[in-house]
């Protein structure tokens, strides 16, 4: 392949890539959006607790994977699995009761579906097109659910991945390696001829080693640690690390 590099005596023909926190971001904060969201519904949230609660309900949380028959199915399963996340947070930010929690719980989960209010880091776009050029084969692999596709669609992000794997869906979540290699198998490729990026020390970087693929933390604003091999500024030093 043309586009192979040779990393670490690998020879590397695809990129596995994290969205939420590595590819994409919400334009607005989430304690901000939570916290406009419970003011319609007569709630005062403490936005300064908001961040830590909503990290902390998610490392209880159980994977978002699911065993499911049907697509209505999942939809339900998702939608059940988030509707006990926010519970959770509001609980945990201050807010003891939402009077019609459903109703806040369709605004925040409708919200999110949209590629609008999403948006890629800035060195994202000029990283994939140059990745492409170079005829690296690339997936995003994500514990996310299915309201992923669209946004990466309307993000312009979705034509120029091989394969797109969600954890809902795929029934298995990172640092699982059964969703790396579902990624794999559908690009095509081994796992020695990979690299995943992703930002969250486990499930990325352990749930890539653990699938015998080798994982790079990106680490946007912070210095890696010194001599660091495993650490990542950003897409470009991607780039750097890959020409080498």
């Amino acid at each position: 392949m043309g586009g192979s590099t040779r990393n670490c005596g690998r020879a590397v023909e695809s990129v596995l890539l994290d969205a939420a926190g590595t590819l994409i971001r919400p334009r607005r904060p989430v304690e901000e959006t939570y916290g406009a969201a419970a003011r319609r519904f007569g709630v005062e949230l403490d936005l300064d607790k908001l961040p830590q609660a909503f990290d902390a309900v998610l490392d209880e949380m159980p994977d978002l994977a699911f065993d499911w028959a049907s697509t209505d199915e999942l939809y339900r399963m998702e939608r059940n699995w988030w509707r006990d996340c926010v519970r959770r947070v509001i609980g945990s930010a201050g807010g003891r009761s939402v009077g019609d929690f459903d109703g806040f719980f369709e605004t925040l989960y409708e919200h999110y579906a949209h590629g609008r209010v999403w948006e890629c880091f800035p060195d994202v776009p000029p990283a994939l097109n140059a990745l492409r050029a170079r005829g690296y084969k690339l997936a995003v692999v994500s514990n996310f659910d299915s309201r992923l596709p669209a946004i990466l669609r309307e993000l312009g992000i979705w034509d120029q991945m091989g394969a797109v794997v969600y954890s809902s869906e795929a029934g298995s979540a990172k640092p699982d390696p059964v969703i790396f290699n579902k990624a794999l198998a559908q690009l095509g490729v081994s796992a020695e001829q990979a690299i995943h990026v992703g930002d969250n020390p486990r499930a990325d970087i352990g749930g890539a080693t653990a699938a015998g693929i080798e994982g790079l933390l990106i680490r946007r604003g912070r210095l890696p640690a010194s001599g660091s091999k495993s650490t990542i500024g950003s897409f470009a030093d991607l780039i750097v690390r890959l020409e080498r």
